[in-house]
């Protein structure tokens, strides 16, 4: 199998691999998303139940969608249309009890009772979108055409909000896109009123996208918040469901973000919304009868807060939890906080709450190596109490709990794919199977840490390489904040060990910037991408080199995409003496022209510091001749010309700039694709680059 085949096969083996785990309220039953195999990318809905020690189908799409033949034939048709584009279940919502479930498939609306297994359709006006029951699972809220909409139990289907040029129950390209805030409603604990998101894009700049290969179609417009633009209005309010309505008071001028929001039994609505530039927010309560707010929580950061997922919520004994950092006394660690009472050892990285046990909390979290994150058992009786690590093995794990009930997804460089075990009074009562298939060989990366800042790498060769032999390196990077690529994780070293069987030594580096080390690492690019993150990225190479000495670096090439498609090109741009070519994958080129959160959070706003933003650019730096022909090292990009994230102005105009300059390079417009390529096209373009980069390092 040669390795354009190999690399396309890597995304099939996420396929029949649980997802989407949860585990109910009361800790007796476990649901996830599967797929049946292999070869089968549609999830069905699955329960484990924890008496029965045993699982059982709730939902399969293929089922679901097959189209009855005694339907009328514009029906039949429709539904066809539906079931071709549908997919698998790609998400579910649960009643607060864990009895019943709603999702959403190729438009259609389904509940499923958790317990019998009992399936119906529910009619709805519209395209489902994010549906969800209330507390008691006796109505079904969803969005459809803008609108949030209520399913009464006899049927009856209403307007609870919606007006013209607005959308109610939806969350905002930015709330979703850099804040993971994915929701736009929530139900009251009495399932009486509903906390919903009202967003106004009429004011946010609007972009045409169009495909060149559907040229009788006419554009996409995509309202797009690019940096010092105006961002989406988004208020929020209590509906009452006999019509009553209440408006939500804060501070909106100054906090416009928000980015996260929640409403449980334990208390009323709490909210966590940050200034534009994120250097200060605050976590409010919210009386839900008046709209009128009470802040619970500052947060504040002369670079930037960074929330920690799973807060701010309120604990049982009346404390709301809030994620925080500590910085003095020679700490340096993201920790949790409940009423200004410090809960986690300050050794902890801490990532995300992820649910609670008998009382505890769960929490996934780093201790020492980013490379491994493991879940903790923590206290919150007490402040100060010793976390109890409930995973040992080194790798990357995950954890989903409540009640008395656990479940702990594990990936290691051990075994592949995930592994997940059910826990019950602490005692191991189950897993769930993967069904997903197991690759050919295991990658054995090489994780070490480097240079005086101790930096996370990889290095991983080809499979039965002999020691002495150089080898030509493939820097395959990403290197942006919110997200590591040394990971001790199998599968997420399958596509970079065919890169290494190619006949390169693949090497992998986390600089600052990137999570997991500690606060200050991961701050420490404020105001100062490229600086700092080529820099490290450079050290680190070198570090690699005098403890790998078959890496050839007089043969150096560079791949990433997105934020490292940026870093590829400002690679070879200003450092020519180390990178020898670059594949470029759909990088943002002028900050200016990327969303306003994510901009602006790390180089303010364009208007205050145009000269972070000019230093930053690529278009300036490609614009510069080199300064030695040799300098001019050769360039492949590539870019989706409907890419509604990093838009395809940003790769034409790198490839005008390079034009003028004189320096070599090659532009693929990729038309129908996004942001990445996807199927028989992702394979070609791999098969592409492989050429490129042997042709341009032999």
């Amino acid at each position: 199998m040669d390795y354009p085949e190999l690399a396309a096969r890597t995304r099939r083996f996420s396929y029949g691999a649980p997802r989407a785990v949860t585990v109910t309220s009361d800790g007796a039953r476990v649901v996830f998303l599967r797929s049946s195999g292999p070869e089968d990318s549609r999830d069905a809905l699955w329960v484990f139940d924890v008496a029965d020690r045993a699982e059982r189908l709730l939902a399969d799409p293929a089922v679901l969608l097959s189209v009855e033949a005694d339907l009328p034939p514009a029906e039949r048709a429709l539904r066809e249309r539906l079931r071709l584009s549908a997919g698998g279940i790609g998400s579910y919502a649960m009643d607060s009890a864990g009895v019943m479930a709603v999702f959403p498939l190729g438009g259609r609306l389904f509940r499923v009772d958790l317990l019998t297994g009992d399936l119906t359709e529910l009619r709805t006006a519209g395209p489902a979108v994010d549906p969800r029951p209330d507390p008691a699972g006796q109505r079904v809220a969803y969005v459809t055409g803008g609108a949030l909409r209520v399913i009464e139990p006899d049927g009856t289907d209403a307007v609870l909000a919606g007006e013209e040029g607005v959308t109610w129950g939806l969350a905002e390209f930015i709330g979703a896109e850099e804040f993971h805030r994915f929701r736009g409603y929530w139900w009251s604990p009495d399932g009486r009123s509903i906390l919903t998101a009202r967003v106004d894009e009429s004011r946010v700049p609007r972009w045409h996208l169009h495909d060149p290969s559907q040229p009788d179609q006419p554009p996409t417009t995509v309202a797009y918040p690019h940096a010092g633009a105006t961002n989406a209005k988004v208020t929020l309010h209590v509906l009452d469901l006999d019509g009553g309505w209440v408006d939500v008071h804060w501070d909106r001028e100054t906090y416009p973000y928000l980015v996260e929001a929640s409403w449980t039994e334990q208390g009323g609505p709490l909210l966590t919304v940050l200034r534009r530039l994120q250097q200060h927010g605050l976590v409010i309560a919210v009386d839900p009868r008046t709209g009128e707010t009470q802040v619970h929580a500052e947060l504040a950061d002369p670079r930037w807060v960074e929330p920690v997922p799973g807060t701010p919520q309120h604990l049982a004994d009346g404390r709301v939890l809030v994620g925080g950092e500590l910085a003095h006394d020679g700490y340096d660690a993201r920790c949790l906080f409940a009423d200004g009472s410090l809960l986690t050892p300050a050794d902890l990285y801490v990532r995300r709450v992820a649910g609670r046990l008998a009382g505890d909390l769960i929490v996934e979290a780093s201790e020492g190596e980013p490379s491994e994150q493991h879940v903790f058992r923590v206290p919150v009786s007490h402040a100060g109490a010793q976390a109890q690590r409930l995973t040992s093995e080194p790798g990357w794990h995950v954890a989903h709990a409540a009640a008395r009930t656990v479940v702990i997804g594990s990936q290691t460089l051990e075994h592949a794919g995930w592994q997940y075990t059910i826990r019950h009074d602490d005692a191991e009562i189950g897993t769930i199977a993967s069904l997903a298939a197991t690759p050919p060989f295991a990658p054995r990366p090489v994780l070490e840490r480097v240079t005086d800042r101790r930096l996370p790498t990889a290095v991983l060769y080809p499979r039965g390489h002999v020691a002495g032999r150089k080898l030509p390196v493939l820097v395959a990077i990403y290197g942006g904040p919110g997200h590591q690529e040394v990971v001790a994780a199998r599968a997420r070293w399958l596509e970079k060990q065919w890169w290494a069987d190619a006949g390169f030594a693949v090497v992998t580096i986390d600089n600052r910037g990137t999570p997991g080390v500690s606060p200050t690492f991961e701050k420490s690019i404020h105001r100062r991408f490229s600086d700092v993150i080529l820099t490290d990225q450079a050290d680190a190479l070198q570090a690699l080199s005098e403890k790998h000495p078959d890496l050839d670096l007089d043969r150096v090439a560079i791949r990433g995409w997105s934020f490292g498609g940026w870093l590829s090109a400002l690679a070879v741009l200003r450092r020519p003496d180390v990178y020898h070519c670059a594949v470029v994958g759909a990088p943002v080129t002028d900050w200016a022209l990327y969303d306003t959160a994510y901009t602006e959070r790390y180089l303010g706003l364009p208007a205050d510091a145009p000269e972070v933003y000019s230093h930053n650019s690529l278009i300036e730096l490609a614009a510069e001749p080199p300064v030695r022909p040799e300098d001019a090292r050769p360039m492949l990009l590539v870019h989706g010309l409907v890419d509604d994230n990093v838009v395809a102005a940003h790769t034409l105009r790198l490839s005008a700039a390079l034009l003028a300059a004189g320096r070599p390079h090659s532009m693929i417009p990729l038309t129908g694709a996004t942001h990445m390529a996807a199927g028989g096209l992702a394979e070609k373009l791999l098969r592409i680059e492989l050429d490129f980069i042997r042709r341009s390092v032999s």
